[in-house]
């Protein structure tokens, strides 16, 4: 029987607690943990890990260092204390240089953000994407899955922290949206609970944005191309829509910017030329 890996993980706040939990739950994990606030530590140590007093006693007693602090600024402090040479899973996110600079620092790195939220964390489905040589993600994977229900080797180091601002550059994209919409709705008379609960519904039928996302390129499209087809509806429905939603905001005096971006660009971005359409 091999021993267990022992595992350090440090910053136990709202997604950081509930991931190390599970790490305390896990087989073949001997958890160590660190954070700056006495409770989340007592109840990691009231679930079975071990209390380390700083960030370098942490290092120094396990072989992976987890961490899933606020910004850079505490990566960066978590790496300097823990030190060359050692083993750190990046779970925050950071900037695009970071990682590749820790890496540079002479840390061995695997930068390995998370989607999905505190509620992801409780349950143990987050998305994992990180990014680092084969060998470190092989042999990080199987403790990334006592975490994640998606667990995706995006490439080399700083591929998992690009895929995650990709990833969130929708997020928080489609939330501006949303709030366009919200505005255009107030001022037509509408309930916005109830549009919120149509939308949440709907996504959760199609799939939301992620609908599109299918193809290994955003080069045009070639005529005979499966997705030709399906985009070109996409994008005549999408442009009817969008013109529909543009008039009626023009005729209320709400201005809807990202509406009128999006009908000039949905049909590209989505590799169409004018002709297809």
């Amino acid at each position: 029987m091999s021993a267990p890996l022992r595992a350090g993980f440090v910053g136990l706040g709202n997604i950081g607690k509930p991931m190390a939990l599970r790490l305390a739950a896990a087989d073949g994990v001997d958890l160590h943990v660190h954070d700056v606030a006495p409770e989340p530590v007592a109840e990691l140590v009231a679930a079975g890990a071990t209390a380390a007093g700083s960030v370098a006693a942490l290092a120094a007693a396990v072989d992976v260092l987890f961490v899933m602090v606020r910004d850079d600024e505490q990566v960066r402090a978590v790496a300097e204390e823990a030190g060359p040479g050692t083993v750190v899973v990046v779970h925050s996110t950071v900037a695009p240089g970071t990682p590749a600079a820790l890496e540079a620092a002479g840390l061995t790195v695997l930068d390995a953000p998370v989607s999905g939220g505190p509620m992801g964390a409780a349950d143990g489905s987050l998305a994992i994407m990180v990014g680092g040589d084969d060998e470190a993600f092989a042999a990080a994977r199987p403790v990334l899955e006592a975490m994640g229900a998606k667990v995706v080797h995006a490439g080399p180091v700083g591929a998992g922290t690009r895929m995650k601002l990709a990833r969130n550059l929708i997020h928080f994209v489609a939330f501006t949206a949303v709030t366009e919409a919200q505005r255009l709705a107030e001022v037509a008379g509408l309930d916005l609970v109830a549009l919120g609960d149509v939308v949440r519904h709907t996504d959760a039928i199609t799939g939301g944005p992620g609908a599109i996302m299918h193809r290994p390129t955003t080069a045009p499209l070639a005529a005979d191309d499966f997705w030709h087809g399906v985009f070109t509806h996409v994008a005549a429905l999408g442009e009817k829509d969008l013109g529909f939603a543009i008039a009626l905001a023009d005729g209320l005096g709400v201005d809807v910017p990202l509406a009128r971006l999006a009908h000039d660009r949905l049909g590209p971005g989505l590799g169409l030329t004018r002709g297809d359409r």
